[in-house]
């Protein structure tokens, strides 16, 4: 049985020796990749599952450290808020 390598979708095929077949290939490629791209609320939401995969990962390795980090977070969001309220009343 032979080890077949899935091509991604922003990827053309090797071994595509009509022109017209291997053309289409490349569009279809091109238009994958520019999708890939230019779809921003998938990319941002990729991103998002890993962060918040990775702080799962932290917070179960070392509950301390990461209870501090939550606390140093909202800490730093109530003087930012409490700052720009500041500065609105003014």
């Amino acid at each position: 049985m032979s080890d077949i390598v899935p091509v991604p979708r922003t990827a053309v095929p090797v071994g595509i020796t009509d022109p017209v077949e291997k053309a289409r290939a490349e569009l279809k490629a091109a238009l994958a990749a520019i999708e890939e791209k230019a779809n921003v609320p998938r990319r941002a939401g990729r991103a998002i599952e890993q962060r918040v995969a990775e702080a799962r990962h932290f917070a179960h390795r070392n509950p301390a450290a990461a209870a501090l980090a939550v606390a140093g977070i909202a800490l730093g969001v109530g003087v930012a808020v409490w700052g720009a309220v500041r500065l609105y009343t003014r």
